[in-house]
């Protein structure tokens, strides 16, 4: 990545970071992706251990990749590691937030899907699932607009904003699917009308 920082962590900063992400692994309802605001503020906003160009990067390359999706996270840490010290501690950094965020939430998840599955027919569980759905449709819109934003100026890049509007109607109005979206986006871009 570009704009590497130079940072001195201390095991203390360490442990904050891992507790960090051992709080932000409950509240990722919507998945890892829904909790990028808050990791923003904290990672970029408030610790400074990431570049705006680091956090944003991290994300785009992960999405990228194949594999899951969460996987940013560890790239989010290897930038924090590697800003701290360089390689040997980019793994450090790739390590920590990645088992903080995925500790709780898999033993969490393993947990209550098996209570979940055996009580699926009482009236709590099902309102749960119900009311947790604008939960996660709100995170996500919040992660959104923070990675739109990020790189983006709606007065000088409109066409991609209306190309953003107009991909999120066509998805919630008709069943083309997101793979065909993706594509004409792909044209679009290729092209240069966006």
């Amino acid at each position: 990545m570009n704009d590497t920082l130079s940072l001195s962590l201390q095991w203390g900063d360490w442990l904050s970071l891992f507790t960090h992400y051992l709080s932000l692994s409950l509240l990722a309802i919507g998945g890892a992706i829904s909790t990028v605001p808050e990791m923003h503020r904290y990672l970029v906003d408030q610790q400074h251990w990431l570049s705006e160009a680091q956090f944003t990067s991290s994300i785009a390359i992960a999405q990228a990749a194949p594999g899951p999706n969460v996987l940013f996270i560890a790239l989010m840490g290897w930038n924090v590691g590697v800003n701290a010290g360089g390689m040997a501690t980019g793994l450090l950094g790739a390590l920590v937030p990645m088992v903080g965020m995925l500790l709780p939430s898999t033993t969490l998840s393993y947990l209550a899907a098996r209570w979940g599955h055996r009580n699926r027919e009482l009236r709590a569980v099902r309102a749960f699932k119900v009311g947790m759905a604008p939960i996660v449709v709100a995170l996500l819109i919040a992660t959104g607009w923070i990675l739109s934003s990020a790189h983006s100026n709606p007065r000088e890049d409109w066409r991609v904003w209306l190309l953003t509007v107009a991909t999120t109607l066509i998805l919630w109005r008709s069943k083309v699917h997101l793979l065909w979206l993706l594509a004409c986006g792909a044209l679009l871009g290729w092209f240069g009308v966006v």
